[in-house]
């Protein structure tokens, strides 16, 4: 059974930090591209940060550029993002997605051209 897993969300005050973690199951990890996507309520997701297969590809949205880290552990089907200088905007659920097709930018791939998909882990920041 193809499966991704999110954990590490929670309540964090701004400026505080974050690691979450993606567990990946059923499939081939080291063959997919990965990716951190995000919902507010009442907004569209959006594309956090992406991951090529090889990981030699990395892109971040601008408004996370210097805060947070994607990173993929092969050996262990892991996919994690570092979110580091949290603030009060970056609150929402947080999604990762596989992708087996190459693109040369994954941060423009719409979210309906990704082939699977977490349940998502809450982030709330707040004082």
């Amino acid at each position: 059974q193809l499966q991704l897993v999110e954990s590490g969300g929670g309540l964090v005050q701004p400026g505080g930090s974050l690691r979450l973690s993606c567990a990946a199951s059923g499939f081939t990890f080291d063959y997919y591209a990965m990716g951190w996507f995000r919902q507010a309520p009442g907004k569209e997701r959006e594309a956090v940060s992406c991951i090529s297969a090889s990981g030699r590809s990395i892109n971040y949205a601008d408004s996370v550029k210097g805060r947070f880290t994607i990173s993929r552990d092969d050996a262990k089907d892991i996919l994690y993002l570092q979110m580091d200088n949290i603030k009060p905007e970056d609150a929402a659920v947080y999604y990762c997605a596989a992708r087996e097709r190459w693109t040369v930018q994954l941060i423009n791939v719409p979210p309906e051209q990704w082939d699977l998909w977490g349940q998502g882990t809450q982030v709330t920041v707040s004082s």
